[in-house]
């Protein structure tokens, strides 16, 4: 199992990722250029969306601006892009990602990583990335986990240009408080969190910090 404050810590650049445990997921989005920077998560009346800190100065709203979470009956869907409204939509999860694949940034071709966290406590995860011409569309399902441990992936391994994607299953993590994963994560880099622990909803934005 990985200290994933430990982790985070030591990777400056694992761009969006999401962790869920039981009763429990967290998203964080982070960034390298202005555009990505200039974000700040904001509620919606089912989840959450991604909005623009200053209008003026967005360059390109396609890849940036999406509902990462929202609610689908019972159910938590959390996603790094709009893949996230195409699985409430259809009401299925492997079936919306099957119609989906990485996104169309080249050269870096960032994935497209989703979960869905059921009332049970049971869970999904996916990722869909490219591999050659191809996309790869994997999934894993849990029945649930112990209070203290987690899964996590995230779009990117870690820094570089172009960026390596994840690699691998998800991660098996000790699982933290939401101030913990915040203060872990890049100062440079980090854009917004978001944590839904046994029903209570927190939000950080950097550019709303004090």
């Amino acid at each position: 199992m990985t200290d994933f404050l430990e982790f985070l810590r030591n990777n400056s650049y694992p761009g969006r990722g999401i962790v869920i445990g039981k009763k429990r997921a967290y998203y964080f989005i982070m960034g390298r250029s202005e555009n990505s920077r200039n974000r700040i998560f904001s509620l919606t009346e089912d989840g959450i969306r991604t909005e623009a800190f200053d209008p003026s100065k967005v360059t390109d709203p396609s890849l940036i601006i999406y509902r990462p979470v929202r609610r689908m009956g019972d159910s938590l869907i959390v996603t790094n892009g709009d893949q996230t409204d195409t699985i409430f939509e259809m009401g299925d999860f492997r079936k919306a990602l099957a119609t989906r694949e990485y996104e169309p940034d080249g050269p870096n071709w960032t994935p497209r990583i989703s979960a869905l966290l059921n009332s049970d406590g049971s869970f999904s995860l996916s990722i869909l990335k490219k591999v050659g011409d191809r996309c790869l569309r994997c999934f894993y399902d849990y029945e649930g986990c112990d209070e203290d441990k987690g899964y996590f992936v995230s779009t990117y391994k870690c820094d570089g240009s172009p960026l390596p994607s994840f690699e691998g299953e998800p991660m098996e993590i000790s699982m933290p408080e939401p101030e913990e994963v915040w203060n872990a994560l890049n100062y440079d880099n980090k854009v917004s969190l978001y944590t839904y622990v046994n029903g209570e909803v927190r939000i950080f934005n950097k550019h709303l910090e004090d």
